[in-house]
C-alpha cells in the first residue's frame, strides 16, 4: 500500500499544480461570435492572463475578458475612470482630444457598413465621466457587439484579467 501511495504522490502534485495555475494564473478561453473581429475571431481560443491586473493597471485598449452575467466576455478597454468619452462621426473623443483608434472594424470605419451610431456616456450611464473602477469596452466590430453601449459601464472587479495570446491560431493579440 505504501509503494502504490509513493508512486501516487508526483500525480497528485502535478493535478494540484495544474488546477492552481488554472484557477489564479492562466485559463483558456474561447471567443465566441464576430464581436472583436477582424482582432480575434469566432471559435479563437485564446490565454488568460489572471495575473496581470494584481500587479498592473487596466490600459486603455487592453484586450480583457469580463465575468457578464456568469458568461465570459471578451472586449477591449476603451474609457478608464475619470475620462469623459465621446463618439461622434465615427470618431472618439476622451476628455476631448480625438483619439486614434486603429481597433475598430476598417480602421477608420468610414463605409457606412461599419458606422459606429453616436454615444456619450450620458446615454451609456446618465454620468459624465466614468467613476471609479468602472471601465468602458467596446468590441472592436461595433456594428454587432454587444458591449457597453449595451451592458453598460463594467466594474474593475468583473474584469478577470487581460488577453495577450492567442493559442489557436497562435499569435501575439494586440
Amino acid at each position: 500500500m505504501k509503494k502504490v501511495v509513493k508512486e501516487l504522490i508526483p500525480y497528485v502534485v502535478i493535478v494540484i499544480v495544474v488546477v492552481l495555475i488554472r484557477s489564479f494564473i492562466m485559463t483558456p478561453v474561447i471567443v465566441s461570435g464576430d464581436s472583436m473581429d477582424p482582432t480575434l475571431k469566432d471559435k479563437e481560443l485564446l490565454l488568460l492572463n489572471k495575473i496581470n491586473y494584481r500587479v498592473n493597471d487596466i490600459k486603455r485598449f487592453d484586450i480583457v475578458v469580463i465575468r457578464h452575467e456568469n458568461k465570459e466576455i471578451i472586449k477591449r478597454v476603451i474609457g478608464l475612470p475619470g475620462e469623459e468619452v465621446l463618439y461622434r462621426n465615427n470618431t472618439l473623443y476622451i476628455d476631448g482630444h480625438e483619439l486614434v483608434n486603429n481597433y475598430s472594424y476598417n480602421g477608420n470605419a468610414s463605409t457606412e457598413n461599419f458606422k459606429t451610431n453616436d454615444f456619450s456616456l450620458k446615454t451609456i450611464c446618465n454620468c459624465t465621466r466614468i467613476p471609479d473602477d468602472k471601465y468602458l469596452v467596446l468590441g472592436d466590430n461595433r456594428s454587432v457587439s454587444a458591449d457597453s453601449r449595451i451592458f453598460g459601464l463594467f466594474d474593475r472587479k468583473d474584469i478577470e484579467g487581460s488577453v495577450e495570446v492567442s493559442l489557436w491560431p497562435i499569435k501575439i493579440v494586440k
